[in-house]
């Protein structure tokens, strides 16, 4: 794991958007997130692509939409106050 980018499915886990690694995965195999870096906009369809800081996400978990920002990209899995900073939620 490199200090300037996380695999977008680790992130997700750390972030606890979902409860295992594997379900993050096939969430994000299936072009299920929206990723905005430096103005431009992509869907991300691989769950090995990086996240980096300041990253924004658009995704819809249990018919909420969640809008984030990528604050740090985390170590582990650790306890909710600790997966809140992690990100910063944007609107």
């Amino acid at each position: 794991m490199s200090e300037t980018g996380c695999r977008a499915d680790v992130w997700l886990w750390r972030a606890r958007f979902f409860k295992t690694r594997s379900l993050a995965a096939k969430f994000l195999d299936e072009g299920k997130v929206r990723l905005t870096r430096a103005g431009a906009e992509t869907r991300i369809d691989k769950c090995a692509r990086p996240l980096k800081v300041g990253d924004q996400l658009v995704f819809a978990v249990s018919g909420k939409l969640i809008a984030v920002a990528v604050e740090e990209l985390g170590e582990r899995r650790g306890p909710p106050a600790e997966a809140r900073g992690l990100y910063a939620t944007l609107g």
